[in-house]
């Protein structure tokens, strides 16, 4: 007999935006594997007994993909019905392609199930569109946090400052003074806004802004943490104006500077 796995997006966080069929799909698995990013009511939500940590953090305790892929196939061989619960989607930097191709090798019949990306929520959440007809049309999105064992980095952060539009960088709160020094060094201006989303739509939400110049010591001094968001283009300043009129404001916790 062989189960089933559903590679399945938590969204942001906020259990509000589980989509209806995420939710069913995770109270009706027999076994959850979750990563470090659904949002922690989302995560106590589910009974502990079907739960199984398998998540990463930079720099910290992490699961090798390997385990995952190979816990994947064994408790759906073994006729259990197992959601993949990941954070934003599983197709956007989620390592849900992987997957994928991994229980397609092994015969596991499999569904993916979209999620709010982070990448578009994260800084909307914060007052600040990615998309915006005054300031740009076009958006490009890129991971901090590459594969380690790559002798060196696929992204081009020159060609990406040449193209301008808003940049959207997820898991590269701690890699930000290479890169902000990359598109520096590769003209973009010093003063383009920057906004830092931290544990976008948690409790505690945080967001601090500054220019590509002085980003760095703003998320030093405002001690800004994994998960965050980094967006770099003019749509970051329009948080300014919004800011007051957020949901999502003073009283969660954010820094509204």
């Amino acid at each position: 007999m062989t189960g089933k796995v559903y590679l399945v997006g938590s969204g942001p966080g906020d259990p509000e935006l589980l989509t209806v069929k995420a939710r069913r799909l995770v109270d009706e698995a027999d076994v959850v594997l979750h990563d470090k990013l659904p949002g922690p009511e989302i995560l106590t939500s589910i009974p502990e007994a079907k739960r199984e940590d398998v998540g990463k953090r930079a720099g910290g305790e992490w699961t090798p993909q390997e385990y995952t892929n190979h816990r994947l196939v064994e408790l759906a061989e073994a006729d259990n019905t197992v959601v993949r619960l990941k954070g934003g989607d599983p197709f956007v930097f989620g390592r849900g392609g992987e997957e994928a191709e991994h229980l397609a090798a092994n015969d596991v019949p499999f569904e993916y199930v979209p999620g709010v990306t982070s990448a578009v929520a994260g800084p909307g959440v914060a007052g600040v569109p990615v998309t915006h007809r005054d300031y740009t049309s076009s958006v490009s999105f890129v991971t901090g946090h590459e594969d380690p064992t790559k002798e060196e980095s696929a992204i081009d952060w020159h060609a990406l400052a040449e193209t301008g539009g808003t940049l959207v960088v997820l898991m590269g709160v701690g890699k930000l003074p290479a890169y902000t020094g990359e598109l520096l060094d590769a003209g973009m201006d010093p003063e383009t806004p920057v906004a830092l989303v931290e544990r976008a739509t948690w409790p505690g939400q945080r967001v601090a802004t500054g220019s590509l110049a002085d980003i760095v010591e703003v998320r030093d001094r405002e001690e800004i943490e994994p998960p965050a968001i980094t967006v770099i283009g003019d749509v970051a300043a329009t948080r300014a104006r919004v800011a007051a009129f957020l949901r999502n404001g003073p009283d969660t916790g954010e820094d509204n500077r």
